[in-house]
């Protein structure tokens, strides 16, 4: 093991190039001209300035202090074998749905519990499947992961209603955010959570991103899951679910320890109505059918 790890580090090393230089090369071309994102592509130009000017003035004036040599070391010991550890996690989600995430470990510690039911992609069923990106992202099929015009529309809402706070995450972030972060964090969640919505876009299929949300997503006070909340809430499996069904259920995930299914809040009352009206309008979309049969 010892002799291999210097060419596991080398392998690792180069995976980590490529993959933070394709990811630049991905927000500097795909978000160049995009004001809703103008924030984060400012602040990541700030990280990388820091970043040079540190690595520039390490190399010619600090590496020979042997303290700050150790702490450099150390730093960047610590960021790379956190890669590591994340590459390797991703890998794993790849093939199996999480052992579990942080909002699902956050839930047990609060007193909620943890329940839920992975299933196939096929036992989903594709009511549930479309009231989701019916009211979660309706441009899912046609984004890289991004929907600019979204993170657009919430921002300037944002602005007029500051006491209503609209998100514009797309299903791929929330997807991306419930794997591999934590929920609130401002920009140190969501900076990081840029960086993996590009890692699974690049990998994983459209109908792998939405198998995973579905089956992680929180859908209830500590309950993870389309099927545990079909279970829960309606006595069936998640591909029986009816379309009002599967609509009350997507209509609860803004906020599932508010928005209640049962007892049937106001919130999710006035809401799944219309979520049903966008199924109904999605349902001809060839590329919506094309992910949730």
């Amino acid at each position: 093991m010892k002799t291999a790890w210097p060419l596991i580090k080398k392998i690792f090393l180069v995976i980590f190039s490529i993959h933070i230089c394709w990811f630049l090369y991905f927000v500097f071309t795909n978000f160049s001209d995009a004001d809703a994102v103008k924030e984060f592509r400012g602040m990541l130009l700030v990280v990388m300035a820091i970043v040079l000017v540190i690595t520039v003035v390490y190399f010619f004036a600090l590496r020979k202090i042997a303290v700050i040599k150790k702490a450099v070391q150390l730093a960047w010991k610590i960021i790379f074998t956190g890669y590591i550890f994340f590459f390797i996690y991703f890998l794993i989600t790849t093939i199996f749905n999480p052992p579990i995430t942080l909002t699902q470990l956050s839930s047990l510690l609060h007193g909620y519990g943890l329940s839920r039911d992975y299933v196939s992609y096929d036992d989903l069923g594709s009511n549930i499947k479309l009231a989701v990106i019916a009211s979660e992202d309706q441009r899912f099929p046609d984004h890289d992961g991004f929907d600019l015009k979204a993170i657009k529309l919430a921002m300037k809402y944002n602005k007029k209603h500051p006491e209503k706070i609209r998100g514009g995450s797309t299903i791929s972030q929330q997807t991306a955010k419930n794997i591999f972060l934590f929920q609130g964090g401002g920009f140190i969640r969501k900076g990081p959570e840029v960086f993996f919505t590009f890692t699974i876009e690049t990998v994983w299929t459209k109908r792998m991103i939405l198998e995973r949300y579905l089956n992680i997503a929180e859908m209830g006070p500590g309950i993870f899951g389309v099927q545990a909340a079909a279970k829960k809430y309606f006595n069936k499996n998640a591909k029986d679910l009816t379309r009002a069904e599967a609509a009350q259920i997507a209509a609860c995930l803004p906020n599932p320890k508010m928005y209640t299914v049962k007892p049937l809040s106001r919130y999710v009352a006035g809401r799944y109505d219309d979520i049903m009206r966008q199924m109904n309008n999605l349902d001809g979309d060839p590329d919506v059918q094309a992910i949730i049969r």
